[in-house]
């Protein structure tokens, strides 16, 4: 039987998707290779699914390659799979973006109140330094931040995983029964945390659970937004 929210005491968060909006930012750091080349009809979406592909493949390939590293590679061979011009300046100015990838208009809110009921864990794929700027747009004190630049292994490899669980007890005194991994992705962080045994929280903000796809992993929990899983912890601390 599934777990009430309030039966966990600690509350670990995918960032980018999930609390921070990485589409938007990837859309807008995008734009400056748009503008240095004819217009070429490129969709949003068609994008984002690009890019998706381009930076597992990056990933896998190097592990410990720093994300911006990461992203200015994508951006370089985004360009040439398009056919668009780039240059060296373009590729960093992509890897550099991350701090002004926007935050959900509901993280912050959110993340406040459920601070004083749980603690709060990020587990991410970009860096330390990358972290700490979309910290600043999220207004709270994470108890423990694990990066990929920490762990040596980009998710949804098992490793980031048990690299969590390892340093969730030994940083901060919790076992894995006592966490709930909060996330968006499903390849990175719903099926890697439901293998691994963790109760999941699905913070389904594109509604993909109501399309009817196959091959969706089992949740825990299902919210459509940050503010609707604060609403039923709230919910759950009045009635007790």
């Amino acid at each position: 039987m599934t777990r009430r929210l309030t039966d966990h005491s600690v509350l670990t968060f995918d960032c980018y998707g999930t609390l921070i909006d990485w589409e938007t930012g990837i859309w807008d750091a995008f734009q400056p290779l748009l503008v240095e080349n004819p217009p070429t009809g490129l969709e949003r979406d068609a994008l984002i699914t690009a890019f998706n592909h381009l930076e597992a493949e990056q990933q896998c390939a190097a592990p410990t390659m720093s994300y911006p590293t990461v992203l200015e590679c994508v951006h370089r061979a985004l360009a040439e799979d398009l056919e668009l011009k780039t240059s060296p300046m373009l590729d960093h100015a992509f890897g550099a973006s991350v701090p002004s990838w926007p935050a959900f208009p509901d993280s912050a809110d959110s993340l406040s109140f459920l601070s004083g009921h749980f603690g709060l864990v990020i587990l991410s794929n970009v860096d330390r330094a990358g972290f700490a700027a979309s910290n600043t747009l999220l207004g709270v004190e994470f108890d423990a931040v694990y990066t990929a630049e920490d762990i040596g292994s980009y998710k949804p490899d098992p490793s980031n995983f048990e690299y969590l669980i390892e340093h969730v007890e030994s940083d901060l005194g919790y076992g894995k029964s006592d966490i709930l991994h909060t996330a968006q992705g499903i390849r990175h962080d719903q099926i890697p945390a439901r293998a691994i045994g963790l109760a999941n929280a699905w913070i389904d903000r594109t509604r993909l659970s109501e399309t009817g796809m196959a091959g969706l992993p089992a949740t825990d929990h299902l919210f459509f937004s940050m503010a609707e899983m604060a609403a039923a912890v709230k919910t759950e601390v009045a009635s007790r």
